[in-house]
């Protein structure tokens, strides 16, 4: 299926896959710092088992990095 993830095409061999499989399937590192916005919605982490991809979904991994001080 063919799915936008962070603003490219990319053609993905899953099929009927929920998010938390594909942020296994790309291999995002520390998925649990990721924040993830599905067609222009942020999801909780709840729904990532129970969301499922469809082809041309577009998907965001936003990671959020903390700043220091000075």
């Amino acid at each position: 299926m063919k799915l936008f993830i962070n603003g490219q095409e990319e053609t993905v061999s899953l099929e009927e896959a929920s998010i938390a499989e594909l942020l296994s399937h790309k291999r995002v590192e520390m998925p649990e710092m990721v924040s993830v916005e599905y067609n222009g919605r942020f999801l909780r982490r709840d729904e990532y088992e129970r969301i499922r991809v469809k082809d041309g979904d577009r998907i965001e991994f936003l990671y959020f990095m903390g700043g220091g001080s000075n």
